[in-house]
């Protein structure tokens, strides 16, 4: 097997977001904190201007101690002020850091909520090709990235232009022409090279991000199947693909590291040779008494001063590189558009009596493969249609349509006498009621599961849902009660109890419309039997759609109509449709042959 394939997010690193259209994006959000950011800026100049200061001190303290003799007195106020102006670097640079944290953790916070729900606002379609272990490092590295971005632009860049500028200012104005020459070579060669080589190296940095998030997915999928892993002892196997992915991954960080290394080399000897050419520049001015040795020692603490940014520079450019990789993929994710566009004006829709109406529908995931073919059917208000055919029948696409995960091809459904692709997808779904065949819950409470049916509802409205359930006692008799976590997605609890919280949970929400989506196929037959009965008693007076595999569970539905491949092939009663020796005659004569089998094996096994 092939140890590495491609992700379904590889292929969106094809089509790059246009730098203008994250840079717009990022200065939208630094205008909201302009004041803020404002301020922040004034602390960073001034930490600047002091920092530019300290040698012009220290070189009037060296100058002064070099002709002890002529001092009349301790110049104390040039060592006071000195220690000062140091200080006041230090201070500055920590207002504006203290000043600018609401800007970056608000940052992060905003693009952390905007990304969750973007995502739940995207279809099934987006959600069954992510790998959810690869989704949250992408989401992590590119909010994180943002608030780099902001910071490094406003605290790496503009200072080093500031203090480079500030620095040759002095030195045109002080000293020959030829300081100044070679700290703007020194700088432009420096950035030059930067520039080329991170340009490079950032091909490799996009090939590890990639390889991390696939790293990270697989692991995420393969503990979620852990059960399955078992089932077939291919533990080694799994850790075989990991391992091949990992090796993948390995390449591609040591290649990164090999391109950083030619960086970093570059960028130290640039600077060296910049650095040897100033110094002996300098030696030669003192050694011809042209200059002082507080110049010299002022000529190299600027010097020193633009290296050290310099290298902050090549730094926080390696950074902004990375960090622009990683938002860039962030912003993909956020482009990524609803399969159900929904109009900012769409009316909400005004639920009467519960009529469904599905109109000439058509439909398909993928062109190639037609799912439905002109459906028609109604559902009265307060009654009940099972929907029944063999895998790939097309029943549960019915629900996802009425649920407005997806919109028809062609046709139109009708929910009292509205167009449900005319209204607002959220009023459609707060109207309906799932059961579906696995139910899913979260790592939290029973309580807490069973309250997601409805928004502030109380202790005692979950209590009476649980009795209406008939969970109530096994609840009561558990150590923690309600307030038992039931593990991920719901393991610790067994499949009929899962089940019972999903019908507790849809009575709670008493919705006119409901859905029972193979409610009981995973069930055992005792649990199926008193599933059935809540089910029953819940869809009493409510416009139902049941959804089928087994054929005992529709007897008593108002109508039932069969699929199979796409088009209604049969409808009718029970009685009706057992009369006309059809399709549905044939189920049910093979079903009721297999249950009968399948207790006469039970008999025998006591």
């Amino acid at each position: 097997m092939n140890a590495r394939g491609p992700t379904p997010t590889e292929g969106d690193w094809r089509t790059r977001l246009r730098n203008d259209e994250i840079a717009r994006d990022l200065w939208q959000l630094l205008y909201r904190y302009r004041w803020r950011i404002g301020l922040a800026t004034g602390f960073l100049l001034l930490a600047k201007v002091a920092t530019v200061v300290v040698p012009l001190i220290l070189k009037r303290i060296i100058d002064e101690f070099s002709r002890p003799e002529q001092l009349p007195v301790l110049p104390a106020y040039l060592l006071i002020g000195y220690a000062l102006v140091r200080f006041s670097s230090t201070l500055f640079n920590e207002l504006r850091d203290l000043l600018f944290s609401r800007v970056s953790q608000s940052t992060v916070a905003i693009y952390a909520r905007k990304t969750f729900a973007h995502l739940h606002s995207l279809g099934p379609r987006f959600h069954s090709q992510r790998r959810i272990g690869g989704l949250l490092p992408d989401i992590d590295r590119g909010t994180a990235g943002i608030a780099f971005l902001l910071g490094a632009g406003l605290f790496t860049l503009v200072p080093i232009l500031v203090e480079i500028g500030m620095v040759l200012a002095i030195m045109l104005a002080k000293y020959s022409g030829w300081f100044a020459g070679i700290i703007a070579f020194l700088f432009f060669a420096y950035s030059g090279f930067t520039l080329y080589f991170t340009a490079r190296r950032t091909i490799h940095q996009r090939r590890v991000n990639r390889l991390d998030s696939e790293a990270k997915g697989k692991m995420a999928d393969s503990l979620i199947n852990a059960d399955n892993i078992k089932y077939f002892t291919n533990e080694s196997l799994e850790a075989d693909r990991f391992t091949g992915i990992m090796a993948h991954w390995t390449d591609a960080a040591i290649s990164n590291q090999q391109a950083l290394f030619v960086l970093h080399v570059g960028q130290s000897a640039i600077i060296a040779v910049g650095l040897g050419a100033i110094m002996l520049l300098a030696g030669h001015e003192v050694w011809q008494h042209r200059m002082t040795v507080g110049d010299l020692v002022l000529i190299n603490a600027y010097v020193l001063q633009v290296c050290l940014p310099l290298n902050a520079l090549g730094f926080a450019y390696r950074e902004v590189k990375d960090a622009w990789v990683n938002v860039e993929r962030l912003f993909v994710l956020l482009r990524e558009k609803p399969e159900i566009a929904q109009k900012p004006d769409q009316p909400a829709l005004k639920i009467q009596a519960g009529e469904v109406v599905f109109d000439h529908v058509y439909f398909h995931y993928v062109p190639e493969r037609p799912i439905l073919f002109d459906i028609s059917f109604r559902i009265p208000a307060g009654k009940t249609l099972a929907v029944v055919g063999g895998s790939g029948s097309g029943k549960s696409t019915l629900a996802r349509l009425l649920l407005r995960f997806y919109d028809p091809i062609q046709g139109r459904i009708l929910v009292d006498g509205q167009d449900i692709a005319s209204v607002r997808v959220d009023s459609v779904r707060q109207v309906i009621g799932v059961v579906p065949q696995d139910t899913i819950l979260f790592n939290e409470s029973i309580a807490y599961n069973i309250g997601y049916g409805r928004n502030g509802a109380t202790l005692e409205d979950i209590h009476n849902v649980a009795r209406a359930a008939h969970i109530h006692e096994f609840i009561e008799s558990l150590p923690e009660k309600y307030d038992t976590l039931v593990g991920e997605r719901g393991v610790k609890l067994s499949g009929g109890e899962r089940q019972r919280i999903a019908v507790a949970r849809a009575m709670l929400k008493n919705p006119p419309i409901l859905i029972f989506d193979e409610a009981t196929s995973a069930l055992d037959s005792s649990s199926e039997n008193a599933i059935q009965r809540e089910l029953n008693r819940l869809s009493t007076n409510r416009t139902t759609l049941i959804i089928a595999h087994r054929l005992s569970t529709v007897v008593g539905a108002d109508e039932i109509m069969v699929l199979e491949r796409g088009r209604i092939v049969e409808r009718g009663t029970h009685a009706e449709l057992l009369s006309l020796r059809g399709m549905y005659a044939q189920l049910w004569l093979l079903q009721q042959r297999q249950e009968k089998e399948k207790v006469a094996a039970e008999a025998q096994n006591l």
